[in-house]
């Protein structure tokens, strides 16, 4: 009835090598301390200086470096690892790459691959950026069971950073009911501050599951800051975890009595009409 999960917060710079050294580093942490599932935050594995450098190391969906790095760590590890996100290259197009997460089994097998659909743009007048001039967007949302060593399978949503803003999502995943949504990002500094946990414990208790955000967080070589406050929430908003600012990780268990008590006592999810 229960699963223990982890969430990885990274201050990542522009070389991948290091990047994959310091996100398993944090995966054995995390697996060390129990953990079942671990995710790392967006572009865990470039932070590059600047925004086209993430088409140099796209790599073809199913093969590459990076991914078979990440199927190397999850079977090592012995944990399901949601791969925060990484550049995939688009057949026929060298000037877009796709944001994707993909999921891997404690036997390293893919189990999942999630194209992020919405494309952040931001302009305060001071900072500048729009990802759709070097990404292409995904048009299907991800939900895969996770299997816990105890057997009990637990419904997952998959979503990165700026999907956050949209519910509309997040209610498609929980049909039918989550017991968890993981959130991968780089929230910049300014939304941040302002919204992440705001949304955060929005989506946990409109959904009523557990929610598991990895974050950026620090301040990175190109200038970039980054918001962090990794953490995790349970279903009714409450914040079980959480990591401010550095590198370092979170970890809490899922509770599907938690879960189970919250959706009796309040049952939204059951009088939905629209």
């Amino acid at each position: 009835m229960s699963m223990k999960i982890a969430a990885v917060q990274m201050v990542s710079g522009p070389r991948p090598d290091e990047n994959l050294d310091r996100a398993e580093a944090r995966v054995a942490e995390a697996a060390a301390q129990g953990a079942e599932l671990v995710a790392l935050p967006e572009y865990f594995c470039l932070m590059g200086l600047r925004d086209r450098d993430k088409l140099a190391i796209a790599e073809p969906d199913g093969d590459g470096p990076i991914q078979r790095r990440l199927a190397q760590i999850a079977a090592r590890h012995r944990v399901w690892l949601v791969a925060g996100s990484l550049p995939l290259a688009v057949p026929g197009d060298a000037d877009h790459a796709t944001n994707t997460t993909l999921v891997f089994d404690p036997e390293g097998r893919r189990a999942g691959r999630y194209d992020k659909i919405h494309l952040f743009r931001f302009d305060d007048g001071e900072r500048r950026h729009d990802e759709a001039a070097t990404l292409r967007a995904g048009h299907a949302p991800l939900a895969l069971d996770i299997t816990a060593r105890d057997g009990r399978a637990h419904r997952t949503g998959i979503t990165i950073c700026y999907d956050l803003r949209f519910p509309e999502l997040y209610r498609q995943l929980a049909s039918p009911p989550c017991s968890l949504m993981v959130v991968t990002a780089a929230f910049t500094w300014p939304t941040g501050q302002a919204h992440w946990e705001l949304l955060l414990r929005a989506r946990a208790v409109e959904n009523q599951c557990w929610l598991l955000a990895s974050a950026q967080g620090g301040q990175h070589e190109n200038g970039r800051r980054t918001w962090g406050h990794s953490m995790i929430v349970d279903p009714w908003g409450q914040i079980v975890a959480e990591l401010p600012e550095g590198e370092g990780i979170v970890v809490a268990t899922l509770d599907e009595q938690r879960t189970a008590e919250i959706r009796t006592r309040l049952p939204a999810l059951e009088h939905r009409r629209l």
